[in-house]
């Protein structure tokens, strides 16, 4: 079981001079500057990328999601084409090499514009093109085309049909490349009207995605399942070999006792760690502190908690 954090390191951050991936701009000063300033900033995103990973690896951190912003508007240009191309190229593959050696596992998440059972034609095509963009930065970094390196989404947007939608999304997931179908996944939702666990199993079944489970997700969106029963259900859609990642989070609003703020909310922090019930899995911890809020917690599962249920656990059906 490793512990991981996502995108921003605030220990580095808070330094100067920066250290950071999310480097990025407002679509008027793209327009602007153009690809020339866009592509220096990914090569500075890429070089700090290299601290980061050294800094995680230094503090036994061996979960880490990549940030969407590394090239920032880069679904909007040719990025082979683009000035420092080659600098990015290599310095990407040694971030890659460097993840490999020291057992680091990467993953990402692109956002919520991320559509693939929308009805809107032109929504797909951006979301095609931009989850496109996250597989070439991973096949930049040579890192597998698998679930290892999971790129997970959700699936937003019910328009009024669950299952019409469900079957948009493994129509337009065949539109995909290889090197986005080997790796995506998909997520259980915060609202109730969305999809759970057991409503994602239609995608599972249909096209063999496998089931990311968020905990603080399924408080709001159960399926009818029990906690224990959503996680193990979503382990099975793992490929057997690959250890199944799943997402952690609390209530912003029980931490702040405050009714104001939705309870959906993450948390800064977190109290405590996720119920594995004898699951081996890797654990994505969702709070706004980043690697502050984990590493209090770092070495807390200790082998006993599995106790027999690591050898016999199969994560295929």
């Amino acid at each position: 079981m490793n512990l991981g954090y996502a995108c921003i390191n605030m220990t580095l951050s808070s330094q100067k001079p920066k250290v950071t991936t999310n480097r990025s701009m407002i679509k008027r000063t793209f327009i602007e500057r153009g690809v020339e300033y866009a592509t220096e900033l990914a090569l500075q995103n890429a070089r700090d990328l290299y601290r980061i990973l050294e800094w995680n690896n230094e503090n036994n951190i061996k979960l880490f999601r990549l940030s969407s912003e590394m090239f920032p508007w880069g679904s909007e240009y040719e990025i082979e084409k683009s000035p420092h191309y080659l600098r990015i190229k290599t310095i990407l593959m040694a971030c890659g090499n460097y993840a490999k050696k020291n057992g680091i596992r990467i993953t990402s998440h692109p956002g919520p514009f991320n559509v693939l059972v929308s009805p809107r034609p032109h929504v797909v095509e951006n979301t095609i093109k931009d989850l496109e963009l996250h597989a070439k930065i991973f096949d930049l970094m040579g890192l597998e085309q698998s679930h290892y390196n999971k790129i997970n989404i959700h699936c937003n947007g019910v328009y009024g049909d669950k299952d019409s939608a469900m079957k948009r999304f493994c129509e337009n997931f065949k539109r995909l490349s290889k090197s986005v179908r080997s790796r995506l996944t998909v997520e259980n939702d915060d609202k109730e009207s969305m999809y759970s666990v057991k409503d994602l199993m239609y995608l599972h079944e249909q096209i063999g995605i496998p089931i990311v489970f968020d905990y603080h997700h399924h408080q709001f969106c159960t399926g009818g399942l029990t906690e224990e029963d959503a996680l193990k259900l979503a382990a099975t859609t793992w490929p057997i070999g690959i250890k199944p990642i799943v997402h952690y989070s609390e209530s912003k609003r029980l931490h702040e006792e405050n009714t104001k703020i939705k309870e959906q909310a993450h948390s800064d922090y977190i109290n405590k760690l996720p119920k594995l019930y004898g699951m081996d899995v890797d654990v994505m911890v969702e709070a706004k502190a980043k690697e502050l809020a984990i590493i209090p917690h770092m070495g807390k599962y200790n082998a006993c908690e599995y106790s027999g249920l690591l050898n016999t656990q199969s994560y295929a059906i």
